[in-house]
């Protein structure tokens, strides 16, 4: 919860989702693909309402990406690093525009502190690399009996640095940075993090326009799979609901569901579950839009809550809203998470994380999970422009548990949500 290291966008459930679309084994990038599109006028009303949002979509530019790579250069010079190596990831996607899977044959960027950067890839796949690399179009193949490791260091070479200081991005498999380092013995390499993590934590007004983009989609497809809700229904059945609902919006998106029980455990449970009257249901989740994804959690109750309920979600809302009214520039990570942890403490569900297990929230941007994180211990400063999820929860076991997430974006002077918070358990969409 700690690390600086980039997960991936992979929901907790994904595979258990995608089984009750004849999906499981499919990347969320083919669900739409694989999913089956109903006939609209055998949806629900409120899924019958939902408008496409494709056409909102303003992909980023090339003259954005050219910035980037200059501000990528310019702390390769802060930090004393040469040449900067990215392989397949959303690193790749974020500096060039390529979209690769991570395989066994090396795909990758090398960048240099001065120059353009140079790609490293597979001979037959130089078309594909040509047809999606925004910047430059400098292609080095290697033939399928060649080293690959050995063509990179070849590039560093020319470059004038096999002696120098050579960052390895962080998700880069180890077998494939063994491989560099063994090619270059007598470089120095280290951790490309405050190059990566220095450009992408902050976000572009025109990042943060595709993320509110997304995140607006999220929540109205949700509360159209609210309103369509009837008892009996699964857990897998709400997941098609919601798979349905973003087909209707024309962005691709997921959600875990957990009801009952099953919502007492932050990332709920694999076992089966049928939705009835008067009890909690969460749905977690995001889609995408230019690449910039959503995540967000609403708590909801088919009928009438208890008062357990009310009263345990009105304490998480207030949780919300307080690290909501903590957060501005200049401000540490760890306090942010530390004002939503003493409301639930002070209400008596502490102390520590008996509760409120989980840290308050996690950066987001390409990756559904990346820096940073809203954490006891972190001191790191928010600065305008970075992007958290704003998640408190609390669960008690073997009954239910409540958890409300938007994204919070830091401004010049503050922060605000990039979607409305839920008002109240009864009416959780306003």
């Amino acid at each position: 919860m700690g690390s600086n290291t980039v997960v991936s966008t992979t929901r907790r459930h994904f595979l258990r989702n995608s089984v009750a679309l004849g999906a499981a084994a499919l990347p969320l990038s083919q669900l739409a693909q694989a999913a089956p599109t109903p006939a609209a006028d055998t949806l629900p009303e409120s899924l019958r309402a939902l408008k496409p949002v494709a056409s909102q979509v303003v992909p980023i530019g090339n003259t954005e990406r050219a910035a980037r790579v200059a501000k990528a250069q310019q702390l390769m010079g802060r930090h004393g690093i040469d040449v900067v190596f990215i392989g397949a990831g959303s690193s790749l996607t974020y500096f060039t525009g390529m979209h690769w899977w991570n395989s066994e044959r090396l795909t990758g960027v090398l960048l240099p502190r001065n120059g353009d950067p140079v790609y490293v890839t597979p001979e037959f796949e130089r078309g594909r690399t040509l047809e999606q690399i925004k910047l430059g179009n400098d292609v080095r193949g290697w033939q399928e009996d060649e080293d690959p490791y050995a063509l990179v260091a070849r590039v560093v070479r020319d470059m004038g640095h096999a002696t120098g200081v050579i960052g390895m991005e962080e998700t880069v498999p180890f077998f494939r940075a063994k491989g560099i380092m063994d090619a270059l013995p007598q470089a120095r390499v280290v951790d490309a993090w405050p190059v990566t993590a220095g450009c992408r934590r902050v976000k572009s007004p025109a990042e943060l326009a595709l993320m509110k983009l997304a995140n607006e989609n999220t929540l109205a497809v949700y509360e159209a799979v609210w309103k369509a809700l009837k008892p009996g229904m699964t857990e897998q059945d709400i997941s098609g609901l919601i798979s349905m609902a973003y087909a209707r919006t024309g962005l691709q998106g997921d959600a875990s569901v957990n009801i009952g029980k099953y919502t007492a455990s932050p990332h709920g449970s694999d076992q089966p579950q049928h939705l009835v009257e008067g009890t909690p249901i969460i749905f977690d989740g995001g889609c995408r839009a230019g690449g910039y994804t959503s995540d967000i959690t609403r708590t909801v109750v088919l009928g009438q809550p208890s008062d357990d309920i009310r009263r345990i979600f009105d304490i998480v809302l207030q949780a919300q809203t307080a690290a909501l009214k903590t957060a501005r520039p200049g401000v540490t990570m760890a306090s942010v998470d530390a004002a939503a942890r003493k409301v639930i403490s002070d209400a008596g569900y502490g102390p520590d994380y008996r509760y409120f297990s989980h840290r308050l929230g996690h950066g987001i941007g390409i990756d559904m999970h990346e820096w940073d994180y809203l954490v006891r211990g972190n001191k790191h400063v928010l600065e305008p422009g970075m992007t958290f999820s704003d998640e408190p929860g609390i669960y008690i076991p073997e009954k239910f548990g409540v958890r409300l997430e938007d994204i919070l974006y830091v401004t010049e002077d503050g922060a605000a949500l990039m979607t409305p918070q839920s008002p109240s358990i009864d009416q959780p969409f306003g």
